[in-house]
């Protein structure tokens, strides 16, 4: 009984132990618990701290880099909006000198019109006082001429009556010295009276003909100095080659194309030389016919204003301007010979004039010349009271045998004599024109005046120059050799005719062929022509296929 007591009163002290143990141990664990919590909770504060650190030094970084971006941004900005702030007014200023250089080219030319207008009214004035001066000395000439003719008609008569008493006293001393008849005697003194008019008439006829040469002499270079001061000419602008402007340099690789297919499907269509380099805002087309420089650059405009460029449209666009270059031609005609005032010309006669503005004589505008010497004949024949209508019209039309296609190896003046006869010209105006270089007699009062306005328009200084013209003769030859072999479609002479390029018939020349014909031309041109260093001959062959989606 005492054991039991006893053993649990040990049972509860064990007991009472063991849970002091296991409360000490608790509270033991729970303050370890709590002091690894608390260490777990600073470190993940101050990892939180070093993560919002980092976080906020990233953000400072990229708010700085983002500033310097919107900054540097913002600079460039600002200095391109300087910049064309600088070219708008750049261009303004340009703007401003080429209108005030318009401006005073717009005074100095009303400046020289009223100055010529009032030296031609001055002019007239003269001409007019003069005219009635010499109407008057002339009317006072022809009556002091009848008086004096009614004074010799009177002397003769008296002298007739008191010769013939004389003479029948003569004649009867005479027949009764002599032993002569009457009509013997008046046979003799005939024929002496006679051989002795002959030796008077003849020295008086060589009198009157040295005089006349003399006087006409005179006044043939007075009509010339006279028609010369009225008549305003120009001196040779013809050069080769044309300035196309642009807007921006940014058509420039327009223009160009993917790897040059765009100039050089133009140069192919047009036959010019296309100039791109560093001059700002300009194209240069060169080339020595002008219809070709002219198609050129309308092509070019058209292509730039539609903005769409490709080798197809290029075409098109070449096809269309030459159409429209035709009818401007005729209009260029119409309009000169309004201006002239010249009627009822045949309208291939008015397209041939047309052609005249885009051909050249010597570096001299050919359609320029033409009517320069048209005004000079009309103002010769005015002078010389002849037909001025027809010299004017025959002034103007001597010349368009040189813008025929038709028999180039005839003389051009022949040619255009032909072709003025063909058109049922009047035939004083077909003799002007056939004469005017002496390939025909001159039966027309107006042919010497044609020829003589025509050397006077060519001849005087600055009119002609002889180097332009014998360089388009040498590119028109080089040309003409090249198509004169089979299968040539069309050739150009480019680079001032250092490069001929040779546009072939593909179904008929073959790539082997192609190479043979370069060589052909080059070896024909080495033997007919002469030329300063060396020519590139270019054959060119393309096949094209077409087909039609219906």
């Amino acid at each position: 009984m005492v054991g039991v007591v006893l053993g649990r009163q040990l049972a509860g002290k064990a007991r009472q132990d063991h849970e002091a143990d296991a409360k000490a141990r608790a509270q033991q664990l729970l303050a370890e618990a709590e002091a690894q919590a608390t260490r777990t909770r600073d470190e993940r504060i101050q990892q939180s701290k070093d993560k919002f650190r980092t976080l906020k030094q990233e953000f400072e970084q990229e708010s700085r880099r983002q500033k310097q971006a919107l900054d540097q941004e913002l600079t460039e900005r600002r200095a391109a909006v300087v910049e064309q702030e600088q070219s708008i007014k750049q261009l303004s200023l340009t703007t401003q000198k080429q209108l005030e250089t318009i401006q005073r080219k717009e005074k100095d030319l009303d400046a020289t019109r009223e100055k010529v207008e009032l030296q031609a009214q001055q002019q007239r004035e003269k001409l007019e006082a003069q005219e009635e001066k010499r109407r008057a000395t002339l009317e006072n000439q022809l009556a002091k001429l009848e008086q004096r003719e009614q004074e010799v008609e009177q002397e003769l008569e008296e002298t007739r009556q008191s010769l013939s008493e004389k003479i029948q006293l003569v004649t009867t001393q005479l027949e009764t010295i002599s032993g002569l008849t009457a009509a013997e005697a008046r046979e003799q003194l005939v024929e002496s009276l006679k051989n002795e008019a002959q030796i008077q008439a003849s020295s008086y006829i060589k009198d009157v003909v040295a005089q006349a040469k003399l006087t006409a002499t005179k006044d043939a270079k007075k009509v010339v100095l006279e028609t010369i001061q009225r008549t305003a000419a120009e001196h040779a602008i013809e050069n080769c080659v044309s300035i196309f402007n642009i807007e921006s340099d940014d058509v420039k690789g327009k223009i160009i194309g993917r790897e040059g297919r765009n100039i050089r499907a133009l140069e192919a269509a047009t036959g010019v030389e296309i100039i791109v380099d560093d001059t700002p805002e300009a194209i240069i087309i060169s080339g020595f016919d002008p219809v070709r420089r002219e198609v050129a650059r309308l092509s070019l405009h058209l292509l730039v204003k539609d903005g769409r460029i490709h080798p197809a449209r290029i075409e098109e666009i070449v096809a269309k301007t030459r159409k429209n270059i035709d009818e401007e031609i005729v209009e260029i005609g119409e309009k000169t010979i309004i201006d002239l005032g010249i009627h009822g010309l045949h309208p291939e006669l008015i397209k041939m004039v047309g052609r005249m503005r885009f051909r050249s004589s010597y570096g001299q505008n050919l359609l320029q010349h033409s009517r320069e010497v048209a005004n000079l004949c009309a103002t010769m024949a005015a002078e010389m009271g002849l037909d001025v209508k027809k010299a004017k019209r025959a002034g103007l039309l001597h010349d368009i045998g040189k813008v025929s296609t038709e028999e180039p190896e005839l003389p051009h003046a022949i040619l255009g004599m032909e072709m003025a006869k063909k058109y049922k010209e009047h035939p004083d105006v077909v003799n002007a024109i056939g004469a005017h270089h002496d390939e025909m007699e001159m039966t027309a009062m107006i042919s010497p005046l044609v020829q003589a306005c025509d050397a006077i328009s060519g001849s005087r200084p600055g009119a002609r120059r002889e180097m332009m013209e014998s360089y388009i003769k040498r590119l028109k030859q080089l040309e003409e050799t090249a198509n004169g072999f089979k299968g040539v479609n069309q050739c150009f002479a480019i680079q001032a005719g250092r490069e001929l390029r040779v546009m072939v018939d593909a179904e008929n020349v073959t790539d082997e062929r192609a190479q043979e014909l370069s060589y052909e031309i080059s070896q024909k041109i080495e033997k007919e022509m002469q030329y300063p260093g060396q020519i590139k001959i270019t054959v060119i062959r393309e096949m094209r296929a077409v087909a039609y989606a219906k």
